[in-house]
């Protein structure tokens, strides 16, 4: 593809300050001291905080499209403190002061992100208005209470819970509230990051396709790395290589752009610069306004495809996108007709029981980290800077979170992978069906609960 090519992958992608013409590949066997098999952001941000902590160190990442091709690039913008398990969840398998623990970096890194932000000087309309989750129906009104609840026992996170008359969303009983979250363009952070640690030194290889590693090597179509360290950062691309097949699961997730909408729709719509949104239903939606004043707004739902496959049609559903269109004008009845400018989509990392991981084994020098489930555009911050210190041998807070280590069940083969994890999004449809239909929380919810980490 070319940079041209690359401009169809997203509404960020169309609009960041970048040709997006890809990087020399590599040209044959090379020796360096940390090879990173992926130039999002996992793996750009652990050269970054590699760089910082040894600016000597010879860096080369090796992708096989261009630098922010996957979900680093294609996401809903949110630099959030979400992890993809619960604080309660946490605490019950790794103790309460592990999960405390988890969860204070997680907030920190939100603000970590913004002072990367402002030291580097990176133009990607960071701003932290927090995000707002509305509680349209009874069942959801009473989860929001719950996680505020939840929140003020654990003594972390400062969730607020606010009245229907502080939100303008559809049927809203309430919101929850959580400051711990920034507006960015993910694009313009992604390419920017890539732009600074080639500056420093690092060697970004594109066009350059990995088909194996082992401790010591990455064997590439273009020839052979040789590296003291390899760190796989390759999210849900992960599964269609045999390292990682069945660590993850590639689910994807689609989204649409709307055109810029004026300061008096925003004023009615009632969502500020800054703030992200969403509501409690369970199959998940998303949204930002973006700078330029459109909505981005996204969702779950896309179907998952037998053996992990990961194809360019499938980012692209018309039924998907239809279904996000009519959902935002079900949230905002307020809003006028609305060209969709932009649809895309693409493929996130879920690990089997949902439980992000960062891992390094010094003896190998092999690492990796993955498994967001969609919340990693700060989770890979924080994975990259722990990354550095477990490379670099030091013994951190970072390095002894809960998350550090954890090895998730590998997922079942074909053809029960293909039926649970569709059954799993089935499921979650059945749930906000069935709360609609009832107005009590969902039986199927709580059954499903476990398993994706609740």
């Amino acid at each position: 593809m070319t940079g041209s090519d690359h401009r169809g992958l997203s509404f960020w992608h169309a609009t960041v300050d970048d040709d997006l013409t890809p990087r020399p590949p590599l040209e044959g066997d090379t020796e360096v001291d940390v090879a990173i098999i992926g130039a999002g952001l996992t793996g750009l941000w652990t050269a970054y905080e590699l760089q910082r902590r040894d600016p000597d160190l010879r860096i080369a990442l090796l992708e096989k499209e261009i630098a922010g091709f996957g979900a680093s690039g294609r996401n809903g913008g949110w630099v959030s403190a979400l992890f993809p398990r619960s604080t309660a969840s946490l605490a019950a398998q790794h103790g309460r002061e592990a999960a405390l623990a988890m969860r204070r970096a997680m907030i920190g890194t939100v603000d970590e992100v913004g002072a990367v932000v402002e030291r580097e000087g990176i133009h990607c309309d960071y701003v932290r208005g927090g995000t707002v989750v509305y509680a349209r129906s009874d069942a959801q009104w009473a989860d929001a209470r719950s996680q505020v609840a939840e929140a003020r026992e654990f003594g972390v996170d400062a969730l607020e819970l606010w009245g229907a008359e502080r939100v303008r969303a559809a049927g809203a009983l309430g919101a929850v509230y959580d400051p711990a979250c920034a507006r960015v363009h993910p694009a313009a952070l992604t390419r920017s990051l890539a732009r600074i640690v080639e500056s420093r030194g690092a060697v970004i290889h594109e066009q350059t396709e990995v088909m194996t590693w082992a401790p010591g090597r990455v064997e590439t179509a273009r020839g052979v790395v040789r590296a003291r360290h390899v760190i796989a950062a390759l999210e849900g691309y992960g599964a269609g290589l045999a390292p990682l097949r069945r660590r993850v699961l590639p689910l994807y997730s689609l989204m649409i752009a709307t055109q810029p909408l004026s300061d008096e729709v925003w004023q009615q719509l009632g969502i500020e610069h800054g703030q992200t949104f969403s509501d409690g239903r369970h199959l998940v939606i998303y949204g930002q306004r973006t700078a330029d004043n459109r909505i981005a707004f996204g969702g779950r739902g896309a179907r998952y495809h037998w053996g992990s496959a990961i194809r360019p049609e499938y980012d692209r559903v018309d039924g998907v996108f239809a279904h996000l269109a009519a959902t935002l004008h079900e949230l905002f009845p307020a809003l006028p007709e609305l060209s969709i400018e932009h649809a895309w989509g693409g493929p996130l990392g879920v690990p089997r029981d949902w439980h992000a991981s960062v891992h390094y084994d010094p003896s190998s020098g092999l690492g990796r980290a993955s498994g967001y489930v969609g919340d990693g555009l700060s989770t890979t911050n924080l994975a990259g800077r722990t990354l550095a210190d477990l490379v670099t041998g030091a013994d951190t807070e970072l390095t002894r979170l809960p998350w550090v280590g954890h090895r998730s069940p590998r997922w079942e083969p074909e053809p029960l992978r293909f039926l649970g994890a569709n059954a799993g999004l089935l499921a979650m449809t059945a749930a906000d069906a069935e709360e609609r239909a009832t107005g009590r929380s969902s039986l199927v919810a709580r059954v499903m609960a476990p398993l994706i980490g609740h």
